[in-house]
């Protein structure tokens, strides 16, 4: 995880450094203990029938072992359905269907979307642990070929590098161009991981989560006004370009527009991470597209999208 600021007292963001490293030791063990299972190269499957069997996939990062949650799992750990964090209470749905079941968790607590992040978080100073990377190098290609479902959640630990990048200086006299050009390369990095993973699996179902304001969430309540115009600038800037993912068949789950999201008491301590409620509605959110289908617009024009000047 990547916080946001550079105020050197902030022990919190040390410990989930800390904590990250951990978790990546974890992932390894668990990684060569599992055989790479998570490749295997079945063919791809013909579209979904509703009595058909259903193989999940997740890609995302802490977010996708319920990191926070009282109950997160170990990354990459097969077979993980009783934690606390979305992902696992979507797998807990889907096989509760009756259907045959199978899934696969990609997510790895510290990752990015893409190489451009990447960069970027080395550039001032927040390395990504080399094995952890990023999206579209470490996880797209590990999608297995016959699965049928897919979430991606992307965006916050890039939207706090991106963050810190902005307050550095790197934008020059014009910081908000600099965001925007930021987000645009994000936003072309996302269509690639989609397509990469089409490429993978052809028929999946493509569920993406957007972002939060993180501007209003609490790890950054007690930050000048100045930081939290510049994340909210971000953060709906990704929620944006995810939301573009309609154009490409991609269901997008509308997590920006949701008031329950910006309710502290579903966070987890550390204030950027959700805890166990919060990752309760980022499922009850993202289920019915996930499970059937369900085609919800987002909506670009709620209240959440602009909570600061």
């Amino acid at each position: 995880m990547h916080r946001i600021g550079t105020d050197r007292r902030a022990s919190p963001a040390k410990q989930h450094i800390d904590m990250n490293r951990r978790l990546l030791i974890a992932a390894l063990i668990a990684l060569f203990g599992w055989g790479i299972a998570c490749s295997k190269s079945e063919s791809p499957t013909s579209p979904t029938p509703s009595d058909g069997p259903i193989y999940y996939t997740a890609i995302g990062a802490s977010d996708g072992i319920g990191f926070g949650s009282s109950a997160p799992c170990i990354p990459l750990a097969p077979n993980c359905l009783d934690g606390k964090g979305y992902v696992q209470s979507l797998a807990r749905s889907l096989k509760a269907t009756g259907r045959q079941f199978d899934w696969t968790n990609l997510s790895l607590p510290g990752s990015v979307l893409s190489r451009t992040i990447e960069d970027l978080a080395r550039d001032v100073g927040t390395p990504i642990e080399s094995l952890v990377g990023n999206f579209i190098e470490r996880q797209a290609p590990f999608v297995p070929t016959n699965t049928t479902h897919v979430t991606i959640f992307a965006g916050g630990n890039d939207a706090n590098i991106i963050g810190r990048a902005a307050l550095a200086g790197r934008g020059g006299s014009d910081p908000s161009a600099y965001i925007d050009a930021q987000v645009r390369q994000w936003g072309t990095d996302l269509e690639d991981l989609v397509a990469r993973i089409r490429t993978r699996a052809p028929n999946a179902r493509i569920v993406a989560l957007n972002m939060i304001n993180l501007a209003a969430a609490p790890y950054l309540a007690s930050r000048p006004q100045s930081e939290k115009s510049i994340m909210q600038r971000i953060a709906v800037g990704i929620s944006d370009r995810v939301n573009a993912l309609t154009s490409k068949q991609v269901l997008v789950v509308d997590l920006m527009c949701d008031a329950r999201l910006y309710v502290a008491s579903n966070y987890a301590s550390d204030g950027f991470h959700p805890g166990d409620a919060g990752y309760a509605v980022f499922a009850e959110d993202a289920l019915p597209a996930l499970k059937d289908g369900a085609n919800n617009q987002p909506n670009t024009g709620c209240s959440q999208r602009r909570l600061f000047p």
